[in-house]
């Protein structure tokens, strides 16, 4: 029996199975009404425990446009999680005896990949925290497809908020992949976080590189602009300009609102010195062919004035959300071949068997739901050890490892680490941790002779 394939991340696709999708969704956006035989008789259950708009409707649009049923709860406030229900009972409860297939919105980094621990039916991930986004980002990757004609080699302007924004970095992973150019344009204090700029160089083989983006004009008057492209030999004699790459043209730009419900004290941000977007900015030659997308919603950081623009596709994207849940719905549900049945494979994830949740991030899963949850790390790469959140991706910082085995511990550059197995290995922030859970130095103290 092939096993459940989720949507938790935009990594769980592949290339192949995001382009099949793109097939399917054009042929609904033809005629969304001709496809009610694909799923009669299943049922999605949308469980949102943050507010939504045109991703619950969407979702639920697109179910009903392939003949299945919607039950909903729109404000998991008024649901049994007010009276303590921990998602994981809600998840076990909900899949298999109420629905076919959840979608499931949090805010939470990492409550998405914890509910399909739990769930007996698909779970896709409708938004989790300021983590990803993935629905979101395929309605994005289609929209450019369609506009287009293709992803790679495309130049794409991401503007705004970019160290919170959930749709930023699922989409900024999966452009990546497809090797798009990327030309960061952030919100000052807002940049993209650093784990999601070491994971673009380290696993997608895209270098961050200072930007000349004087040709952007009022769009980057205010910002430091890095320009993040895929590895290639060729390009390599581009990055001699001491004053960075030449930003020339753009084939799309992509604002986001600033996340103000995420926002700390310290980010201090006010709307009245967000990023904005209007007519003049758009202006600028290198923006001409430039088509404006956002997500939705929008504040002051996109001017109406915007609105009449034949490159403001928002709406259009907006639109677009249901012929590509309508695919991904289908998909999961078994009803349509765009997907290969293999889930992708993932870095090994061992769980925390020593000591305390080792993520530093407060809002992720591992933290907020205190019942069923075992802390997990996701290993990078062994030699040297990185290591990350298994539910949420925040890397965390490791300033010994241990072995399980020997009870020894050793430093993060100790060639000894080789001989350890990755589920022996116990991270510490440091080795005053180690010691204090039992564990002893593996360093062998200097002889005599050495010390004389």
């Amino acid at each position: 029996m092939p096993s459940i394939r989720h949507l938790i991340s935009i990594d769980d696709l592949s290339l192949a199975e995001m382009l099949a999708l793109f097939e399917r969704a054009r042929e609904f956006a033809g005629e969304p009404k001709n496809w009610s035989h694909l799923c009669p008789g299943r049922i999605s259950a949308t469980l949102f425990y943050e507010a939504s708009t045109r991703t619950r409707l969407s979702f639920e649009s697109a179910m009903l446009r392939l003949g299945g049923g919607v039950i909903t709860a729109a404000d998991m406030r008024m649901s049994s999680a007010s009276k303590g229900e921990s998602l994981a009972d809600t998840v076990r409860v909900v899949g298999g005896a109420y629905a076919d297939i959840l979608v499931l919105r949090h805010p939470s980094e990492g409550a998405a990949r914890l509910a399909a621990e739990f769930s007996s039916v698909p779970v896709i991930n409708a938004g989790d925290g300021s983590h990803e986004h993935p629905t979101q980002t395929l309605c994005d990757l289609y929209s450019l497809w369609i506009e287009h004609g293709r992803i790679e080699g495309l130049d794409v302007v991401l503007a705004g908020d970019l160290r919170y924004s959930r749709t930023i970095h699922s989409f900024a992973y999966a452009l990546a992949r497809f090797g798009a150019n990327i030309i960061c344009v952030p919100q000052s204090g807002f940049e993209m976080p650093e784990y999601m700029v070491r994971r673009l160089r380290e696993e997608f083989a895209v270098e961050p590189v200072r930007a000349n983006a004087s040709r952007l004009g009022e769009l980057a008057s205010a910002s430091d602009v890095v320009y993040l492209t895929p590895q290639k030999p060729h390009q390599l004699s581009l990055f001699t300009d001491a004053r960075g790459f030449n930003v020339e043209r753009v084939d799309a730009v992509y604002m986001t609102r600033p996340q103000t419900e995420r926002h700390t004290a310290q980010d201090g941000q006010t709307k009245t010195d967000y990023l904005q977007l209007g007519k003049r900015a758009m202006s600028a030659d290198s923006l001409r062919d430039a088509v404006v997308m956002h997500p939705l919603p929008r504040r002051e950081e996109i001017s109406s004035d915007l609105d009449a623009d034949p490159r403001s596709i928002y709406f259009k994207q907006a639109s677009r959300g249901v012929p590509i849940r309508m695919a991904i719905l289908g998909s999961l549900l078994g009803e349509l071949d765009a997907l290969s049945g293999r889930p992708a494979a993932r870095n090994p994830v061992f769980p925390v068997q020593v000591g305390d949740n080792p993520c530093l991030n407060p809002t992720c899963i591992a933290h907020t739901e205190d019942r069923h949850v075992t802390p997990k790390v996701e290993l990078a790469s062994a030699f040297p050890p990185r290591v990350a959140c298994a539910y949420c991706s925040n890397e965390i910082p490791v300033g010994a490892v241990g072995c399980s085995t020997t009870g020894h511990f050793h430093a993060p550059s100790s060639r000894e680490l080789r001989k350890i197995r990755p589920d022996h290995m116990v991270f510490f922030r440091d080795a005053a941790q180690a010691q204090a859970l039992g564990f002893a130095s593996a360093a062998r103290p200097s002889s005599v002779s050495e010390r004389s």
